[in-house]
């Protein structure tokens, strides 16, 4: 679990390819104070095993649904990655829950500067748009980002200096792609929205139900 608040830009190092897949050498400096094998990285929003690790590198592999689903099947060396080591249960919350489990690829549809903040848009796959409401948080390659506008399959969001200068955005153009995760909480209301368990009786959801729930 994270919370998409980048805590380095890392580049990639090599690529190698492997059964099903790619090792991926990803280079970085101050979070590897604190990573070890088998920790949890983000890297652009993906979560990823550190396989090993080494004075200013660690090594990741990415296989199936993670190549299918993300824009590491087409990563190149020397590409800026944002990257985030997994929360502590003491840590606090500063961005949103962020599994790490990218639900498609986007595509960045404007960049503009306005002052000294920045206008960034995104289209997103029609399938992820029932998930999202104005004022609702997104990871956009990982980066904790809250939904200004929605306008149909386009998002639209206000980045800060701050955020632009310490995450990719800032080496960012119209026309790339970018890891979209959505907010899980939307998952789950979705799914109890739904009729109950096969072979159970359904049942419906009204708002007093909600409002017990704790909603």
């Amino acid at each position: 679990m994270f919370t998409g608040l980048i805590e380095e830009i890392g580049t990639i190092g090599a690529i190698l390819p492997i059964a099903g897949g790619k090792k991926i050498e990803i280079i970085c400096k101050s979070i590897l104070d604190d990573v070890a094998v088998n920790d949890s990285v983000a890297v652009d929003g993906v979560c990823l095993t550190a396989t090993a690790v080494h004075e200013q590198t660690f090594l990741v592999d990415a296989v199936g649904e993670t190549l299918n689903k993300s824009t590491l099947a087409s990563v190149k060396s020397g590409l800026p990655v944002n990257l985030e080591r997994a929360l502590r249960l003491s840590d606090r919350l500063g961005g949103h829950l962020v599994q790490g489990h990218v639900n498609g690829i986007a595509e960045i549809s404007k960049i503009l500067q306005l002052g000294e903040n920045y206008l960034l848009e995104i289209r997103i796959p029609d399938t992820l748009r029932r998930y999202v409401i104005d004022e609702g948080s997104i990871a956009v390659n990982g980066i904790s980002l809250t939904i200004a506008a929605v306008k149909g399959s386009r998002l639209e969001f206000s980045i800060i200096p701050h955020t632009w200068k310490n995450t990719t955005l800032a080496h960012m153009s119209v026309g790339q792609r970018v890891n979209i995760e959505t907010d899980v909480i939307a998952k789950y209301i979705e799914n109890l929205l739904r009729d109950g368990k096969a072979g159970t009786t359904s049942r419906s959801l009204s708002e007093d139900v909600l409002k017990k729930m704790g909603y």
